[in-house]
Parts: C-alpha cells; sequence; structure tokens
C-alpha cells in the first residue's frame, strides 16, 4: 500500500513544472530570478539556493541572486574562481550537475566549513544563449540530502533558469537600454543609467536627466537620504541585496513612496563594482504582506517605545491592517500568568463572553495553565497556526474561528510574551504572513523586555518621587487646595519638584512650591530636605521671608552644587490676604471671581544656595472669594518653542478658561496639553472666604505682683461681651490663671495672652519667649509644691499643646462650650 506521504511527495514534479511555467508566462521582471530560485526551496526542501554567472572579466563565477538563510551559514562565498576548485567552478567546466554530502564536501578547500556541519549541496549548470557557463547552487539540512524527486525539481529549476534570465545580465553590468523602473548605478563615478518608469516615478523626462545619482537624491525626502545614502555610497556596502523604501516629492500633495531593491555586483580589474535593480511604486506592489518596509517601521517605532503599553500598540498598528486580522491581543508573561496589555479593537463585545465573564474584564489576566494550546506554543518558542475547524479550548476557539495564529515572543532565551490574532471568516495562511509573523516576533519580544524593564524602572522612580511628596493636603478653613504632580517621561532620573500646604496658627496657610536644579538622587535628597527646612521654619512662626532666608543659609550651609528656586505664599484666610515670597521662581497666578487673570509680578529674590547674604523681599497679594492661585514649575510652562514669557501668558489663558467651582478638573486641564521633557508640580488653592470669622483679643501680660489677676479681669471682660456663660468663663479664667503663672514663673521677657472664639470653641493661648517645652509630671507627691498647673490644663481643656513661635513657644488649649453663646 503506497503511503500518503509518498504519494504526494511523487506528485512535487509535476507542480513544480506548473508553477515554474506560470512563472515563465508572466511579463518580464528583475524579479523573475528569485521567484524562480525561491521554488526550490518550496519544492525541495531547501534551505539556500543561489545564481552565480561568469564576471565581467570571466575569471571569476559571482553570485546575482540568493534566497533563503544567509549564505554565511554555510561559508557559501560572493565568488569563485573559475580555475579554483569549488563546485560551482567544476559545474562551469563539465556542464554536469554535481551532489555532494557532508563527506565529499570536506574535500573541497573553499567549502571545508561546510563539511563540518551535517547539510548537502547540490551544483547544476545553468546554460545561456552564448554557451557560457552558470550554475545553481543548492543546500539542504535534510538527513537523507536530495533525493530523486528533489534532483528532477532542481533540473526544473536550472532549466526555467536558462530560459528567463538573458546572458547579459552577468555580473558586472546591465543592458545598454534599462527598460522599465530598473537602474544600473557605477559605484566610483556616480553616473546611473535609468529606466523611463523610474525617470517618471521621479517626475522627470529622458530631456530633464543629466545621469547623476545626485539628482535624484536631491528629488526625494530631506529625512529619508540617511538610508539611500548608506545604498549609494560604496564606503558603507558589502556585496549582496538592499532593499529599502523611501519617498520622493511631488509637485502638489504628499510625498510618494517608492521601493528600492537592488544588488552590488563586485567589479573586475579596472571596472567598477556595479548596483543594479529596480524602483517601483510602493502602492502597486505584488503584496503588501511581503513589505520589508513594514518591518522597519515596526523595528522604528518599537524603538521609540518607551512603555509595554507603546510597544503593544506599535505591534497591533504593525500587525492588523495587513493580516486583515479581526481581533488581537498581546499579553506580557509574568510567571505562570498571561497579563494582557493590549487588546484590538478595545470593546468588551469584541471578544469572547469567557474573557468577559470569567475573568471579569476586558483585560484579563489569566493563567497559562488554563490554556493548554497556548502553553505548548510559548514551550516551543515558534509561532503557530490553526486553520477554521480546529477544536482548540473555548478560551482561544472564540479569538479565531476563522483562524488562529499564536506568536510567542522571545527575548534574552526566556518568551516575553504572546500575541494572538484572530479571524473571524476562513483564513488562508500564506508563507508571506508567516514571514512576516516571524520576522516581527523577535523585534516585539525584545521591545517588550526593555519596555517592562522601563515601567519597572520607572514605577519605582514614581514610587520614590512620591514618597517625598505630601500623601494628601489639608482641609482648610475657607478654601480649597488641589495639587499635581508629573515626573518627566523623557528619562528615569528622579526630579527635584515639590510642593507642599503647610497650615500655620491663626487660620494662616502656607502655600509653597520649588524645584531643585537637575535630575538625580541628588536632587531628590535635596528636594526632600529643603521641603522639610521650610516646614520646621514656617511652624515656628516666622515670617515669610524669614523662612526663605533660614532656608537658604541652610542650603549655603549644606556645601551642594545644586541650586533651588521656590516660592513661598502666606495665605491669611480670615482676611484674605497674602504675603509672597519668591527665589528665582516663576510668580504665581491669579485668577479672580470675574475670570480675568493676573501674573503677580513682584520682586523677588535670587535662587536659594546662591548668595550667602541675599534679600528676599515681600510681595502683597489680595484675594477675594472666588480667586484662585496657581503655582507651577517651569516644566508646565517652558518649551523648546517658546520662552518663559510666552508659556506664562499661555498658562493664564488656560487658567482663565474652565470652571474654577472644581479644582480637580481644573488642575487636571491644565496638565492635559503638557510637554513632558521635564517635571511638572502645579499648586493650586481657591480661597473662598471664612463663612464664620472668628473672635480675637489680644492681652500683654505685664510682670507685676497683681499680673494674673490682670490676665483674669480682662478674660472675664472679654467672654462676657462676646455671650460666654458664666459656666464656660470659670473653665476658662481658671485655665488662663494656670497657662499665665506658669510663663511668669518660668521664664523671661515678654508674656502673650491670645482669646480666639470660633465654632463654640474657645482657644487660650499663652506666649513667651522660653524656647523650654513644658513638661507634664508623671507623678505627683503629696508635698510637692508644683508640677500640677499642666495636668489641671490637660483636665480642664479638650486639647492642648505647644509650638514654637520666633524663638519661643506658645502653650495653647482649646475649650468646647457647653451652651451656645449669646
Amino acid at each position: 500500500m503506497v503511503s500518503e506521504g509518498a504519494a504526494v511527495r511523487r506528485t512535487r514534479t509535476p507542480r513544480a513544472e506548473v508553477a515554474l511555467k506560470t512563472l515563465m508566462s508572466e511579463p518580464d521582471s528583475p524579479e523573475r530570478a528569485r521567484r524562480i530560485l525561491e521554488q526550490a526551496l518550496v519544492f525541495t526542501g531547501a534551505t539556500f539556493a543561489a545564481l552565480y554567472v561568469p564576471g565581467a572579466e570571466g575569471d571569476l563565477l559571482c553570485l546575482v541572486e540568493a534566497v533563503g538563510v544567509p549564505r554565511t551559514l554555510y561559508g557559501l562565498r560572493e565568488s569563485y574562481p573559475l580555475a579554483g576548485c569549488s563546485p560551482a567552478a567544476d559545474v562551469h567546466r563539465t556542464a554536469e550537475p554535481v551532489w555532494l554530502g557532508p563527506a565529499e564536501l570536506a574535500g573541497y578547500a573553499g567549502s571545508r566549513r561546510m563539511g563540518s556541519q551535517d547539510v548537502f549541496l547540490a551544483a547544476l549548470p545553468v546554460r545561456d544563449d552564448t554557451g557560457g557557463g552558470r550554475c545553481l547552487l543548492a543546500v539542504t539540512e535534510s538527513p537523507d540530502g536530495f533525493g530523486p524527486e528533489d534532483r528532477a525539481c532542481l533540473a526544473l529549476v536550472a532549466e526555467a533558469l536558462t530560459r528567463a534570465v538573458p546572458a547579459q545580465s552577468v555580473a558586472g553590468g546591465v543592458r545598454e537600454e534599462l527598460t522599465g523602473g530598473a537602474f544600473g548605478l557605477a559605484m566610483d563615478s556616480g553616473h546611473v543609467e535609468v529606466g523611463d518608469d523610474l525617470l517618471e516615478l521621479f517626475g522627470l523626462t529622458r530631456d530633464d536627466f543629466d545621469g547623476k545619482v545626485e539628482t535624484l537624491l536631491g528629488l526625494t525626502v530631506p529625512e529619508d537620504l540617511p538610508s539611500l545614502m548608506s545604498v549609494v555610497e560604496a564606503d558603507h556596502m558589502s556585496i549582496g541585496d538592499r532593499e529599502l523604501e523611501f519617498r520622493v516629492l511631488q509637485p502638489a500633495g504628499p510625498p510618494r513612496w517608492l521601493r528600492l531593491r537592488g544588488r552590488l555586483l563586485p567589479g573586475g580589474d579596472g571596472r567598477p563594482a556595479r548596483l543594479v535593480g529596480t524602483v517601483a511604486d510602493a502602492s502597486t506592489l505584488r503584496s503588501d504582506v511581503t513589505d520589508v518596509a513594514r518591518v522597519q517601521r515596526l523595528a522604528a517605532a518599537l524603538a521609540t517605545a518607551g512603555t509595554v503599553r507603546d510597544v503593544s500598540q506599535a505591534v497591533v498598528t504593525a500587525l492588523r491592517a495587513p493580516l486583515r486580522a479581526d481581533r488581537i491581543a498581546l499579553a506580557e508573561l509574568e510567571n505562570d500568568r498571561l497579563v494582557v496589555t493590549v487588546l484590538d479593537p478595545p470593546e468588551p463585545e469584541a471578544w469572547p463572553e469567557l474573557w468577559r465573564l470569567e475573568w471579569r474584564s476586558e483585560w484579563p489576566d489569566a493563567p497559562v495553565r488554563t490554556m493548554p494550546t497556548l502553553a505548548a506554543a510559548l514551550r516551543e518558542g515558534r509561532a503557530r497556526i490553526w486553520p477554521a475547524g480546529t477544536t482548540l479550548e473555548p478560551a482561544l476557539a472564540e479569538v479565531g474561528p476563522g483562524g488562529l495564529a499564536v506568536l510567542p515572543l522571545p527575548a534574552a532565551g526566556r518568551m516575553a510574551g504572546a500575541c494572538l490574532i484572530g479571524w473571524d471568516t476562513p483564513h488562508d495562511f500564506g508563507p508571506d504572513e508567516r514571514a512576516l509573523l516571524t520576522a516581527s516576533a523577535g523585534l516585539a519580544g525584545q521591545a517588550l523586555m526593555r519596555a517592562h524593564a522601563f515601567d519597572a524602572e520607572h514605577e519605582l522612580v514614581g514610587m520614590l518621587q512620591r514618597q517625598l511628596l505630601p500623601r494628601r493636603l489639608p482641609d482648610l478653613p475657607g478654601a480649597v487646595a488641589v495639587a499635581r504632580y508629573l515626573p518627566t517621561t523623557a528619562g528615569l532620573e528622579v526630579g527635584g519638584d515639590w510642593y507642599d500646604v503647610i497650615p500655620l496658627p491663626d487660620h494662616h496657610v502656607a502655600l509653597v512650591i520649588g524645584d531643585v536644579q537637575g535630575h538625580s538622587a541628588a536632587a531628590a535628597t535635596l528636594m526632600g530636605q529643603m521641603r522639610t527646612a521650610l516646614r520646621a521654619y514656617a511652624a515656628e512662626g516666622h515670617p515669610p521671608d524669614v523662612v526663605v532666608s533660614h532656608a537658604n543659609r541652610l542650603l549655603m550651609e549644606l556645601e551642594t552644587d545644586l541650586f533651588v528656586t521656590c516660592c513661598y505664599v502666606d495665605v491669611d484666610l480670615e482676611e484674605g490676604t497674602a504675603w509672597c515670597v519668591r527665589a528665582g521662581h516663576l510668580p504665581p497666578v491669579l485668577r479672580h471671581a470675574d475670570g480675568t487673570t493676573e501674573i503677580a509680578e513682584r520682586d523677588g529674590g535670587p535662587p536659594l544656595g546662591v548668595l550667602a547674604q541675599a534679600d528676599f523681599p515681600l510681595g502683597p497679594l489680595s484675594l477675594r472669594p472666588g480667586t484662585v492661585l496657581a503655582l507651577t514649575t517651569d516644566g508646565l510652562v517652558e518649551s523648546p518653542d517658546s520662552d518663559i514669557d510666552t508659556g506664562m501668558e499661555r498658562f493664564a489663558r488656560a487658567l482663565a478658561e474652565p470652571d474654577p467651582s472644581h479644582l480637580g478638573l481644573v488642575a487636571d486641564a491644565l496638565l492635559g496639553d503638557a510637554r513632558r521633557a521635564d517635571d511638572i508640580a502645579l499648586l493650586l488653592m481657591r480661597y473662598d472666604g471664612m463663612a464664620e470669622r472668628p473672635r480675637r483679643e489680644t492681652w500683654t501680660v505685664w510682670r507685676v505682683p497683681e499680673a494674673v489677676r490682670h490676665a483674669r479681669r480682662y478674660t472675664r471682660r472679654t467672654l462676657r461681651v462676646w455671650g460666654v456663660p458664666g459656666d464656660d468663663t470659670d473653665t476658662a479664667l481658671l485655665v488662663v490663671s494656670e497657662l499665665v503663672t506658669n510663663a511668669l514663673v518660668h521664664t523671661d521677657g515678654p508674656v502673650r495672652l491670645d482669646l480666639t472664639l470660633l465654632h463654640r470653641r474657645l482657644r487660650v493661648a499663652v506666649t513667651d519667649a522660653s524656647p523650654r517645652t513644658p513638661v507634664k509630671p508623671s507623678d505627683i507627691g503629696w508635698e510637692a509644691t508644683g508640677g500640677r498647673g499642666i495636668l489641671l490644663v490637660e483636665a480642664m481643656s479638650d486639647t492642648w499643646g505647644t509650638v514654637p513661635v520666633s524663638g519661643g513657644k506658645q502653650v495653647w488649649c482649646e475649650l468646647a462650650l457647653t451652651t451656645p453663646t449669646k
């Protein structure tokens, strides 16, 4: 009984004959020899096939066309001396085919490298109309070598080459009259012979063309010149094929895409090397799937793709249209799980129900073990294709009912991920599509690994940056503040931009924004130090100019090479006034309630860390209810095409457009078109005004024997005016007595009593000149004469504490009134 495989093998010769006759019946084209050689790969299982022809000087057999794997893999040369010992030279002399195995190949000096491999070589004569001998070389890695059917097919290929490749197309020259889009370029002089169709593609007539390659290069798009020059300059060339796409300028409309295919042919003694080939309109080529430029464009897109999502989008763009696929999914492989990064189309309805229900999202995170077919493809590491009707697990079957391709993405000896490509209608998978998938897999895998590392490092940088910034902004009485921070996308270094909102006593708040020079770990460290220093100096109760001056002195003492810019605004939320201090930073921008904007240009000082004795003048700001105060860093307003002044004016106009009632949306709108070449920090505060302003009174305590009695009398009179009931007044008088007594007994210098009433809460604060914080005693004996005062204050008040104030301290407590004030 004859096996099915044997029957198929016996039908190869007739099928090869039909295929070659079809090629021979087509119009003459420069690609005919290549397409004939490709049939040797299809019908014989050869991995390499090439045509050698006599050179111009008649002493060499030169390679003019080759298909399959690179010839260097088998140690084959560009040319062989006709008088030498090589299979090609033997065939030229004897006009008889040669069939060689590994043992025979080892006997040829020029083929010893091949003899070390388990390969078989065939060399067949290719006659021409002048009787000159040309040679067809073919290599196979099949353990059985070239069998009878293989030899018959190779004989048909050699016969087709005899009829398809005329004698004039030998190495060293081209025909005198070039037709169509053919050209021949002398590499030494730059003189080029071209066909009429090629001139028409460049928009030239025969009379307009001077025969110089520079004339054609001058009509190309400047961005494409480097790739073209790498082809037409001999110093950048090696013998072999060339293929690339480029654009030529048109009198009207967009540039036209052209494709160049050529081969550099060696010259003999006294004759220059020549580049021969064709130029064709890229939009009218035979197949858009075998377009080498698509792989080139994919490589270019992946070279600039920084994130995993960028890589995924580039792969989808490169594959879906040429493959006419209905859906593509690209997933990263993390341990034993596939994490899908991009689905195209993104609508959940376009994907199997299992993807939407079992994994509950259009972005599934699926164990590989749930899809054995996919797991097998990843283990094998090569593209797998299943035509329509193949039985697959439900998770994959509905991705491509008309055909499914699984493309593993290898990188650095492991699988970086997988790409699933599905069709809804039965799809015929041709060799061109397989070639495109294979070429894209390696590029995508390497890019995915790089992008994953970039994403991981960028996330680490972002996490570090977020740890150095406030986790949340405080709630402000009579105002709302929001902030945004965007790290640069140009690199992985940590930036030095920061912001802060510092609540201060008496309903003041400090808004701070700054920028440390450079992007580095040192800049981030210094940013953290300066933010902490400004917050500490502000908490001590210093005015804004003193806070900034202290920070400048600290930075000078740190002896760093970096400088810092900052803008510090102290806002009185009760009065609606503010004081601004600038240290080399951008001014605040105010958006008033009527929608007008103002760049609050005020005198400022130099950046921090530049001058030890620098002045930082105060500038007043007036805030009315509804005013938005905006602080930002230069990353939002500065760009290569405009200066900072223009950027600030653009920022002020953008601030006037959105509705300020939702401050978060305003911040997002301002960052919507931000150029991410630098870090960006943005701090916004809308001043609404306090609905109920506190009542305040202050009394300076004199150091006299009856000072405590005077303080009590002043407190009683003030609380009576405020309408505080008698019981709450008694509690307040007791607390005032203890705090004032402690200040007079344990400190020197002035003592001040402050009373504040707001929302049925009475705040009593006593300020003195001593920085020593009162310590609550842990144990009080019956015989002790002091230490009970703080315990009494703690017992009578809801909360108490102490804060540093301008070299001294303030001890305060708050009392919740039991009855409403009158």
